[in-house]
């Protein structure tokens, strides 16, 4: 099966739609899918669902997908670069789910493991836990949260083989692995494809078999979100 396309718009033809729930890989602008986040914004789909663990920057990442009005709801836990966000969400044009980066990193893990909920401490006696299940076990309260899935995932990879096997880089890894098993499609935008049985076994941290589709996007462009720097001594 060959899950090499041409361009992140042919990855996500016939994939995507409206009213779906996306889920997108990166911590800030560290590890997102660029390409694959454009091909989707020129795609036209609309009335989305984004998982993510943030909105991107005004111009940049999801919040290409902001401007143009494309996402009906965000699940997420820190949206506070995005001016965009900020706007559409105070004047009711977008519905929000904020939900703690811990929680949200096991939503997605269990969801993709076939957990439908779990229970935690995180939350409890906060609004967090409002309209939730709680249960005591061993005298502590714990608030039930259900798991997510989405249908299609689109999530950043250094190095992929053929088959689909990747391999993160260092803090770049955040959520993608978690995106990518939640997906009932995930596609994987990566700098590098070799050939299958290229990778050693022990350097692969996701398996292929939960990914469906790669694009090459050798040079991406890694905007820094944010730049401190110092004068020249």
């Amino acid at each position: 099966m060959n899950k090499v396309y041409a361009s992140a718009a042919e990855a996500l033809a016939g994939v995507v739609r409206d009213g779906q729930t996306i889920a997108v890989g990166g911590f800030g602008l560290c590890g997102i899918p660029e390409a694959l986040i454009g091909a989707l914004r020129d795609s036209g789909v609309k009335q989305l669902t984004c998982i993510s663990n943030n909105a991107g920057v005004d111009g940049f990442g999801l919040g290409l997908l902001l401007a143009t009005r494309q996402i009906r709801k965000m699940i997420s836990s820190y949206v506070g670069e995005n001016k965009e966000f900020e706007r559409q969400y105070l004047a009711g044009e977008l519905e929000l789910e904020f939900t703690p980066q811990g929680t949200l990193a096991e939503k997605l893990r269990a969801g993709g493991s076939g957990i439908p909920a779990f229970f935690t401490k995180t939350g409890v006696g906060t609004i967090v836990a409002e309209g939730k299940e709680i249960r005591e076990f061993d005298g502590e309260k714990y608030v039930m949260e259900r798991s997510l899935t989405a249908d299609v995932a689109l999530v950043k990879a250094w190095k992929a083989d053929k088959a689909g096997n990747l391999v993160f880089r260092r803090t770049a890894r955040n959520f993608n692995p978690m995106c990518a098993m939640a997906g009932k499609v995930t596609v994987a935008e990566v700098e590098q494809i070799v050939e299958t049985g290229e990778l050693d076994p022990d350097e692969i941290h996701l398996a292929g078999i939960f990914v469906q589709r790669l694009v090459l996007n050798a040079n991406p462009e890694k905007r820094i979100e944010q730049r401190t720097v110092r004068a020249a001594s």
